[in-house]
C-alpha cells in the first residue's frame, strides 16, 4: 500500500493489537489527524480500550480512561479545588480529562451533568473549575464508547452532543478467522506489550499541520457544500447536517489525502469518509426509520454529482 510513511507506520503498530479492523482503524486515524473527536457505538467487549491503548502508545500519549457510570460526578472528569491549609490558598487538582487521550467509555450511562462537563473539554480544549479556565493537553481527542439503545441503563445521547463527535464508526465483531488470529496472538503474551512508540507529541502535531495544508480546490469545496446541503432538504431527513458537518467533512477529506499520499483532495477522499462524518448528525423521519433499507449517506452520494478533476 502507498501512502504517506509516518502515517502507515502508526496503522502499522496499532494493527499488531487490533486484528481485521484496518479500515477501522484508518478512520480513527484519519479523525485525529483532522484534530476530532470520535464516537464508537458498539457492544463491549470487541476491542474498544485495546484500540485506544494502542493509539496512545505509537503516538507517545497520555491516556486516561473513565468507565461512565450514572455515579460519576462531573469533578471526575473536569477536577477540583481543594483548600491548602499551608498556603492558605484553593488548589487545582487535575481531572481525569487532563490528558491528551481520554477514553470515556459507555458515556451514555453517565447523568446529563457529568457529560456536559466533558463538552467544554472536548469543544474549547479546556475545563472551568471555581471559575478557573485550566487549558487540556494538547494534543487532545476523545474516543467515547456508547452502548446501543436499548442496552441497561443507557439512553442514547443528545443530538446536541452527537454534533461534537467528528466520526461515529463501529468496530463490531471479527471474522472467523481474524478471531482465531487474535486468540493465537493472545497466547504469546498481551499484543498490546508489541505496539512501539514511532511518534512523539511534536511529530503528531506536525502531521496534523501537514493534512490543515493539503490543498483543496474551489470544485471539491463546493461538492462538499453540494452534500452537506443535500441532507437538509432530502423529504426522509427532518434534521440535516449542520455547519459543524461542512468543516468535520473538510478536514476529515484533507486527512485522507495527506494518509493516501497526496497533497490535495479529490472528490474520492470526500465520499470515502461522507457516511462516517454525517449519518449520526441527522434525524430521520418516522417513515425512513421504519423502512428499514434507507441509507441517507449513499443515497445522498448517488444524488450528488460529484466534479470531473483533471
Amino acid at each position: 500500500m502507498t501512502g504517506n510513511k509516518a502515517a502507515l507506520e502508526i496503522l502499522s503498530e496499532v494493527q499488531k493489537a487490533v486484528v481485521g479492523k484496518n479500515d477501522v482503524l484508518a478512520k480513527v486515524l484519519l479523525a485525529i489527524l483532522a484534530r476530532g473527536h470520535i464516537l464508537l457505538e458498539d457492544i463491549p467487549g470487541v476491542g474498544k480500550t485495546t484500540m485506544a491503548l494502542a493509539f496512545s502508545k505509537a503516538l507517545g500519549l497520555k491516556y486516561n480512561r473513565v468507565q461512565f457510570t450514572p455515579d460519576v460526578m462531573p469533578s471526575d472528569i473536569t477536577g477540583f479545588s481543594i483548600y491548602n491549609k499551608a498556603t492558605g490558598a484553593m488548589e487545582y487538582q487535575p481531572g481525569a480529562v487532563l490528558c491528551n487521550l481520554f477514553l470515556a467509555d459507555e458515556l451514555n450511562r453517565a447523568t446529563s451533568r457529568t457529560q456536559s462537563a466533558l463538552l467544554e473539554a472536548m469543544e474549547e480544549g479546556q475545563v472551568t473549575v471555581d471559575g478557573v479556565s485550566h487549558p487540556v493537553p494538547q494534543p487532545f481527542l476523545v474516543i467515547a464508547t456508547q452502548n446501543p439503545a436499548g442496552a441497561s441503563g443507557t439512553q442514547l445521547l443528545p443530538d446536541s452532543q452527537m454534533d461534537r463527535f467528528m466520526v461515529r464508526l463501529s468496530i463490531g465483531y471479527p471474522a472467523p478467522a481474524d478471531e482465531l488470529d487474535m486468540v493465537r496472538r493472545k497466547q504469546g503474551g498481551n499484543p498490546l506489550d508489541q505496539v512501539r512508540q514511532v511518534m512523539d507529541l511534536s511529530g503528531l502535531a506536525d502531521l496534523r499541520d501537514q493534512a490543515d495544508r493539503v490543498y483543496l480546490s474551489d470544485q471539491v469545496l463546493d461538492y462538499i457544500i453540494r452534500l452537506i446541503n443535500a441532507t437538509r432538504s432530502h423529504p426522509m431527513i427532518v434534521q440535516g447536517a449542520s455547519p459543524r458537518a461542512s468543516l468535520a467533512l473538510t478536514a476529515m477529506s484533507k486527512a485522507a489525502a495527506l494518509v493516501l499520499g497526496r497533497d490535495y483532495v479529490n472528490p474520492e477522499d470526500v465520499s470515502m469518509v461522507f457516511s462516517d462524518v454525517v449519518t449520526h448528525r441527522l434525524l430521520l423521519s418516522p417513515r425512513a426509520e421504519t423502512s428499514g433499507g434507507f441509507d441517507p449517506a449513499a443515497e445522498i452520494l448517488g444524488q450528488v454529482p460529484p466534479p470531473k478533476i483533471g
